[in-house]
């Protein structure tokens, strides 16, 4: 069945570079974000996981953990992630899914379900759609998914921003207008009636239409 926001996400035992784990109990009571590879030293996915790796005490400070996936064998992620470190200036500091059988790309409906073959049968443009990012909340529920092109690169800057805006918006009754970045105004969402906005939001709100409420981000 295909994943979509709101689904449990898929739970599932792994090797990665860190040892194996069990996916939920990973999380536990944090955030996590999944992003997958659709092969290793791949120049791309190179850069993303450099970068993501200088990023991390930011999603640490989220209480969000990190973890990523590659279509090869763990052997294979840890002499990757050399090059990571030498290419990129960062050496790997989240763990990285082994996953040679594809079993977790099927689970997470980023290939095609009869897709076969070992890794290593496999090139980069065979697994061109396990280019993923999710977040899943301690809840276990997928509350986003993306899938970008191989040739474009990830811009994780905009995925922390995401993260700032679900987390936001989990705690408060608002959602975040375009291009909201923290600190910024926020709308009351529609559901809350005016009475209800009134306890909430005692200072007021600014409305240039009765739909669209403006207050400044709860503390």
């Amino acid at each position: 069945m295909p994943l979509r926001i709101g689904d449990v996400a898929p739970d599932f035992q792994a090797n990665t570079t860190e040892g194996p784990i069990s996916f939920h109990e990973w999380i536990g009571d944090d955030w996590a974000i999944l992003f997958s590879h659709p092969k290793d030293f791949t120049p791309v996915c190179t850069t993303e996981l450099g970068y993501l790796a200088g990023l991390k005490a930011e999603f640490d400070n989220r209480n969000c953990k990190l973890i990523g996936l590659s279509i090869d064998s763990v052997d294979d992620h840890n002499a990757w992630a050399k090059d990571i470190e030498e290419t990129q200036g960062h050496a790997l500091n989240y763990p990285l899914i082994g996953d040679p059988e594809l079993a977790v790309a099927k689970l997470y409906d980023m290939i095609h379900p009869n897709a076969s073959g070992s890794a290593k049968e496999r090139t980069a443009v065979d697994n061109a759609t396990i280019r993923s990012v999710f977040i899943i909340g301690p809840d276990k529920l997928v509350k986003l998914m993306l899938t970008y092109p191989m040739s474009t690169g990830r811009n994780f800057d905009e995925v922390l921003r995401v993260l700032d805006s679900i987390q936001l918006t989990a705690k408060h009754k608002v959602a975040t207008p375009v291009n909201w970045k923290q600190g910024e105004d926020v709308i009351i969402v529609p559901a809350v009636s005016d009475d209800e906005a009134k306890e909430k939001f005692p200072d007021g709100w600014e409305a240039p239409k009765p739909y669209i409420r403006i207050v400044p981000q709860p503390k």
